[in-house]
C-alpha cells in the first residue's frame, strides 16, 4: 500500500521487500477545467498548465543543476540570473517528460501528466538534495484545479508499476490562493538518499520566485 504523505514527513526509500527505491518516478497528475453546462451541454473548459521542477544544490545550499521547461523564455530568466530550461540532468540522473500545458480534458485518465524519472544511482557526488516543486503558469490556485496530485512510483511515465507515495494537492485546504507548492526533497543522509515531504505552498507568480525561495530558505 502506497505511503500518503502528510507535510513534514520523513521516509526512508524502502521498499516492501526491504530493497532501497533508487529508480523511479516522481509524476504530478491534474485535470482542465470544466465548467458550465446542463446535461452536457454548453460546457466550457479552460486549460491548466501546471509545471512540475526540480533543483539540485549542493553541501553549501548552492545550486548546482535544475531540471525545468525548456518553454520558459530566456529573456524571462535572465532577468533572474537563471539558464534556460532543460529536461535533463548534467548527470543524466533525472529526465522530465516534457510540459503539458493543458491537463487532462477528457476526465483522469490515471497517467500523470509530467514526470521525472529519476535514477540515485547515478546523481553525481557533489548533490546534497533534489527539490522537487510545482508552479501554476495560469490565474488558478490549486484548490481550483481537479485532482491535483503529486506521487512517486516504480514504473515509466507511461505504466505504473508500483506507487510508492502519494501527495494529494487538491485536498488540501491550506493550498486556497498559492499558485506554488514546494512538495519536498531527496537528500542525502550517512550515505542513503531520503525524502521529506515539505508540503510548503505560496503565491509566487512564477518558476524563478520559487527557485530563489527554495535555496534562500531550503537548503542550508
Amino acid at each position: 500500500m502506497a505511503i500518503i504523505l502528510e507535510k513534514g514527513q520523513k521516509i526512508n526509500l524502502e521498499k516492501k521487500d526491504g530493497k532501497r527505491l533508487t529508480q523511479f518516478c516522481v509524476g504530478c497528475n491534474w485535470g482542465a477545467i470544466v465548467s458550465g453546462g446542463f446535461l452536457g451541454l454548453g460546457k466550457s473548459t479552460t486549460n491548466v498548465d501546471l509545471d512540475l521542477s526540480c533543483v539540485m544544490v549542493n553541501k553549501e545550499g548552492k545550486l548546482v543543476d535544475h531540471i525545468y521547461s525548456p518553454l520558459y523564455k530566456i529573456d524571462f530568466l535572465s532577468r533572474y540570473g537563471m539558464p534556460a530550461g532543460k529536461t535533463d540532468s548534467n548527470d543524466s540522473a533525472l529526465h522530465h517528460s516534457g510540459d503539458d500545458l493543458t491537463g487532462d480534458t477528457g476526465g483522469d485518465d490515471g497517467l500523470d501528466n509530467e514526470i521525472i524519472t529519476v535514477d540515485l544511482t547515478r546523481v553525481r557526488p557533489e548533490v546534497e538534495q533534489i527539490f522537487f516543486f510545482l508552479n501554476n503558469c495560469g490565474k488558478e490556485d490549486f484548490s481550483q484545479i481537479p485532482y491535483a496530485s503529486i506521487r512517486m512510483y516504480e514504473g515509466t511515465p507511461t505504466r505504473v508499476k508500483e506507487v510508492f507515495a502519494t501527495y494529494d494537492v487538491a485536498a488540501m485546504p491550506q493550498y486556497r490562493g498559492k499558485t506554488a507548492l514546494i512538495m519536498g526533497k531527496l537528500y542525502r543522509r550517512n550515505g542513503e538518499w531520503k525524502f521529506s515531504a515539505i508540503g510548503d505552498a505560496y503565491a509566487d507568480p512564477n518558476l524563478c520566485e520559487t527557485i530563489k525561495r527554495i535555496v534562500l530558505n531550503y537548503a542550508k
